[in-house]
């Protein structure tokens, strides 16, 4: 059999290897056997090193008992098999997911606990519920599809298991509770023994948000930033909210919206009077197109209606056989349930388990997965839908409203998430622009990608102010003023008034993971609009906006001169670069058992190493 290794040791491959034992060494392994379970180890240092061998190969070794030996990487583990409780030794066996079954790993000399236990440092684990003894592996691993967990009650280093498992808990709800997050989740009893460098957490952070890794050299959209003068910053006042009486000046008899551009103006000026609402963000979110009458209206909504109904109807109809059958549907409503139950309560329209509103909710939701099966349902939807169901207090109205929403944030949720890398980048080049020396701090803390701004961006700053707040900044942000990506400005503004604090006291990494963590339900929404609208009014002016910031504010390239279009200077003098990657990836490691089918115990070698909605 090949038998469990009992002896550690490390190279500098990035591999964990059972090899055997040669006999004339045997005398060797006694030694070992009372410190095994203390000494073998899993090591996830990266090593480029290839190996010549694939997926469920034996590489050969010099003893030539490779009969039985097998090489996997953990990515392509799929099961682990468990011996019988009460039957001798233990063993492992490892499923792969091409179905190919590898050799049983028996473990003569102990228990197999302690690999389990290393490998869940990697992967995660689960009890098959079909059979106790098998372990599936990634079973909650589904990029951002996670159900919330309470992350706070995790000792040590559980927290940041849990998070590489579900990095949407990790950001929404880990960096919600961040407070304990760094100072006592991960410190535990003994700081000196737990506390992780902060280098060692900004890898850890940008790892456990999959494809947001972000390298200057593969991604667009860097481009040398010279030191510019932006000029004088405007002083800006926002308006009193646009009420009934004002709106209903600017519609026609056949209920047109007259002046189109004067109405987004005033209502980007000053948001809208909660009455008006329901009506007017049907036209911001482009349900309603603007140049439409009411009775074109009228028709609009009954035809849709009619698809919505249709639509909810497909899922209804589905049996719990079918259901059982179709994996990704239940894993919706598995989603979405668990969400819905989680929804904000602190508006009155989504209180009580059993209120209207959160079964509405559910069927919304469940809906969007048969009008969007492709991207179906990510944790995160729930906060962007919530405040549409309560101001629409309609089912139909509310579904078109949230469909058209998704059409400008499916990125966010998509599974390469490209959408939110892009918006961390442009982030960074605003942000450089506006106030290199503050940048340069926060890559010198290990924080140059902003990463702690992933919420923000994420769902739009939902968690981030009040219920009420939320309305009235989506509301000035859905008029598309006063330039594109207003809302990396919004971030720019929320960071610039934080800078002073973050600067004078030194804060590093945790710290400033922390204290951005903190601010949420304390920002002041009018004041960070006003700062918003000064920054671009200011970069507008500015003559000599590099090119990559035109392109993220959609200025036009007419109206704008980079510094180095118009004389012969060197491009690279007065300049600097945006943030190179401060975050180190940190692959899996790459399992390896080798051993001949006989009783000779084996020896351990550990090594280290905005699209619209339309009518039809």
């Amino acid at each position: 059999m090949a038998a469990a290794g009992v002896v550690s040791g490390k190279d500098s491959s990035s591999v964990v290897e059972w090899t055997q034992a040669p006999k004339e060494r045997a005398h060797r392994v006694a030694e070992h056997l009372n410190s095994y379970e203390a000494e073998w180890d899993m090591v996830n240092t990266v090593s480029f090193k290839k190996k010549p061998h694939t997926n469920g190969d034996a590489p050969s070794h010099r003893n030539g008992k490779s009969k039985w030996s097998f090489l996997f990487s953990l990515t392509d583990l799929k099961s682990i098999k468990q011996n019988k409780e009460g039957m001798g030794w233990s063993y492992l066996v490892f499923c792969l997911k091409d179905d190919v079954v590898l050799p049983a790993l028996h473990f003569h000399q102990g228990d197999s606990k302690l690999l389990i236990d290393s490998l869940e440092k990697y992967v995660a684990l689960c009890e098959s519920p079909q059979d106790k003894r098998t372990l599936l592996v990634n079973c909650q691993n589904k990029s951002l599809s996670q159900s919330f967990e309470n992350l706070l009650d995790e000792p040590a280093y559980g927290l940041i298991q849990k998070i590489k498992k579900d990095p949407y808990t990790a950001t929404m709800v880990g960096f919600s509770k961040v407070t304990n997050y760094i100072f006592d989740s991960l410190r535990g009893s003994d700081p000196s023994v737990h506390q992780r460098p902060a280098s060692e957490m900004a890898d850890f952070l940008s790892d456990a948000i999959p494809g947001l890794k972000i390298n200057q050299q593969e991604e667009p959209g860097f481009e040398v930033i010279t030191k510019i003068d932006l000029g004088e910053r405007p002083v800006v006042q926002r308006r009193e909210p646009v009420s009934l009486e004002e709106w209903t000046k600017n519609v026609d008899s056949e209920g047109r919206i007259l002046n189109v551009d004067n109405m987004k103006q005033m209502i980007f000026r000053g948001g809208l009077s909660h009455a008006l609402r329901k009506q007017a963000w049907k036209f911001l979110l482009g349900y309603f197109p603007w140049d439409s009458t009411k009775e074109e209206r009228t028709q609009l909504q009954k035809q849709k209606t009619d698809e919505y109904f249709r639509m909810k109807l497909q899922w209804k109809s589905v049996s719990e056989e079918q259901e059982k059958r179709n994996s990704r549907l239940r894993d919706y409503r598995s989603l979405i349930e668990k969400d819905v139950n989680r929804t904000d309560r602190t508006n009155k329209f989504y209180e009580g388990q059993d209120n209207p509103g959160l079964i509405l909710l559910h069927d919304i939701l469940m809906t969007y997965c048969m009008y969007d099966f492709d991207l179906g349902y990510v944790q995160g939807m729930s906060d962007l839908l919530s405040p549409l169901l309560y101001v629409m207090e309609n089912e139909v109205d509310a579904f078109w409203c949230f469909a058209s929403y998704m059409d400008q944030m499916h990125q966010n949720f998509e599974e390469q998430m490209q959408g939110m890398k892009t918006q961390l980048i442009q982030l960074s080049t605003l942000l450089r622009l506006l106030d290199s020396g503050f940048c340069s701090y926060l890559e010198s803390q290990d924080s140059g990608y902003l990463y702690f701004c992933f919420r923000w961006l994420l769902i739009r700053f939902k968690r981030e102010f009040s219920f009420l707040d939320i309305l009235r900044l989506w509301e000035v942000m859905w008029t598309e003023l006063p330039c594109k990506n207003f809302h990396l400005l919004l971030c720019c503004a929320i960071l610039e008034s934080e800078k002073q604090q973050i600067m004078e006291k030194h804060y590093g990494f945790n710290e400033i993971l922390k204290h951005i963590n903190e601010l949420s339900m304390k920002i002041d929404v009018e004041d960070v609009l006003c700062k918003a609208e000064a920054i671009s009014l200011q970069m507008v002016k500015c003559k000599e906006l590099p090119q990559a910031v035109c392109e993220i504010l959609g200025l036009q390239d007419s109206e704008v001169t980079t510094p180095d279009s118009d004389n012969g200077e060197d491009e690279n003098t007065g300049m600097t670069i945006c943030p190179a990657s401060a975050f180190q990836s940190n692959l899996l490691p790459v399992l390896t058992a080798s051993g001949g089918r006989d009783d000779n115990p084996t020896e351990i070698s550990t090594s280290p190493n905005v699209s619209r909605l339309t009518p039809a």
